[in-house]
């Protein structure tokens, strides 16, 4: 299935120039022309929910601003596909999974019917996470560039899962990670490129009062107290119910109210069992809202993350974490874990509070609302730490790199 409409953002490439230099924006240029008349074609599992579409729904429509002939596609799967997956994501991350002969057998047929499907037309392929993996079978057919894009953080795997996958990453011509902590020993290229936020997006942009105080009215939110929030997916691996733990420990001693929002994605059936765990956990509680925010209400997350006191991410697995990228741009202080791509971004005690249990989050959010001044600070540095390394245009240019690395030595590419 192709991503049939590609509007444009509102945004223009040159929107950003005030953001990050008119410089920047001259040499995105100037990488665009050294791939002119390539097609770069993206699959993964899903055009809405998680990460990888939010990126993507950015980023290849400023890439086809930019010259390059940027494509979208996704693969079809049962339910029990996505069932499989899910148990792949858990299993890559380190959690306990029982994963049969069947379901390695219903993952590879899957695979196999969107081989003979799809339509493959790009000159670079870019598969993102495992569930596309196995397309790579196409190659020697096709004899195309293929990448693979790892958003999760595989550095503890599951040993058979990881052995099961690494057969298909090995036949890819190069392999990109998060965070340099994540890659594995690989016969093939590997490339560091830490995700992105857009800054220009609906979620990201700045918002007037009356906006972000219309969607606390509408979600009975009190404006005149403070409020500790994670907004991020409906994941035990983002430990909701931590979160309440270490909400109600601070409010014995600090008045606030917790906001935990997020919603559900295609290819994460079991998102749906976490909510219904949370609500009850939560129920009684006037102080704990819990929100599921339907797909493309990016303007109300924005709005919650605007008027958090606090934003947490208290995950006990993380990929990269482009919830507290958001939140770090917003200048906000926050409270995270310090798993995955992270404490790339939060670096403790500057930029954030990293935490490593519930007690310690507990500590963090009862010293950020004690300390507004402390609070304030870190939020400077935070989001100037975000202008500096996790924008889009910081992500375009390392993706327009990788793809002019396929075609050249590492000595040959120069501007």
């Amino acid at each position: 299935m192709e991503k049939a409409i590609f509007h444009h953002p509102r945004a223009k490439i040159q929107d950003y120039a005030p953001i990050v230099g008119r410089s920047t924006i001259e040499e995105l240029g100037a990488l665009a022309e050294r791939l002119s008349g390539k097609v770069i074609q993206n699959i993964n599992s899903t055009f809405t929910g998680g990460g990888v579409a939010e990126i993507l729904t950015r980023m290849a429509p400023l890439l086809n601003q930019l010259g390059v002939d940027a494509r979208w596609t996704t693969i079809k799967g049962s339910e029990g596909f996505f069932d499989v997956t899910k148990k792949f994501h858990n299993a890559l991350h380190g959690r306990k999974e029982h994963i049969s002969p069947e379901d390695f057998s219903l993952f590879l047929d899957v695979n196999k019917k969107n081989i003979e499907e799809l339509k493959f037309q790009g000159d670079i392929i870019f598969i993102h996470d495992p569930q596309p993996i196995a397309l790579i079978a196409k190659k020697k057919e096709l004899g195309e560039k293929w990448i693979w894009r790892c958003h999760v953080d595989v550095s503890n795997p599951d040993k058979k899962v990881w052995e099961f996958l690494r057969n298909f990453v090995v036949e890819y011509d190069a392999a990109v990670f998060s965070a340099p902590n994540f890659a594995q020993q690989l016969p093939i290229r590997q490339f560091m490129i830490s995700p992105s936020i857009d800054p220009l997006s609906d979620k990201n942009k700045e918002l007037p009062t009356e906006i972000i105080d219309s969607v606390l009215n509408r979600y009975g939110l009190d404006k005149d107290r403070p409020i500790i929030a994670q907004i991020s997916r409906f994941d035990y691996l983002k430990d909701p119910l931590g979160v309440i733990q270490a909400f109600e420990m601070a409010r014995k001693s600090m008045d606030c109210q917790l906001v935990l929002a997020g919603g559900t994605a295609s290819d994460d059936p079991e998102s749906e069992k976490v909510l219904e765990e949370i609500r009850e956990r939560a129920s009684g509680n006037p102080d704990i809202h819990i929100l599921l925010i339907p797909p493309e209400s990016d303007m109300e997350i924005n709005a919650l993350q605007h008027a958090a006191t606090v934003i947490m991410q208290k995950s006990i697995k993380e990929g990269f974490g482009l919830t507290v990228t958001e939140a770090l741009w917003k200048g906000k202080p926050v409270v995270a874990s310090a798993v995955g791509g992270i404490p790339l971004q939060v670096k403790n005690r500057f930029t954030g509070l990293l935490c490593h249990s519930v007690e310690g989050a507990a500590y963090a959010i009862k010293r950020l609302l004690s300390n507004p001044e402390y609070a304030l600070w870190l939020g400077k540095n935070a989001r100037e730490h975000v202008r500096q390394n996790f924008l889009i245009t910081r992500h375009l240019k390392d993706y327009l790199l990788l793809f002019i690395s396929l075609y050249y030595n590492s000595d040959e590419i120069y501007l």
